[in-house]
């Protein structure tokens, strides 16, 4: 993908994740690759950033012999994903209206 990917669209993808189920790391690293090309390496501090903003929580669950740090949307989370959904909306309304239309913010 040759745009950009800033921080607010990638916790917006992360945060709507969440939304559908809880899911540890690797497999919230592999569905946001789906769309957006991020390493884990760029994954993990978004992460941090948004637990520790209370938009998210955690919990550990034992899988073969082993702790997976799951990732759970809180009701914070879920009020910020709205936001970032309204805001993303209006956002695509402008860039079609001009990459669509041809139109321009003052027609």
């Amino acid at each position: 993908m040759i745009f950009q990917t800033g921080a607010a669209l990638l916790e917006c993808c992360v945060l709507a994740v969440l939304d559908r189920e809880d899911t540890y790391g690797y497999v919230l690293t592999q569905r946001v690759k789906g769309v957006l090309q991020i390493s884990e390496s760029t994954l993990y501090p978004v992460l941090r950033r948004l637990q520790k903003e209370a938009s998210l929580s955690t919990y550990d669950r034992a899988f073969q012999g082993r702790n997976r740090r799951y990732y759970s949307i809180t009701p914070q989370g879920r009020e910020k994903l709205q936001q970032y959904r309204t805001e993303w909306e209006a956002y695509k309304n402008r860039i079609d209206d001009i990459l669509l239309r041809g139109l321009c913010g003052d027609e």
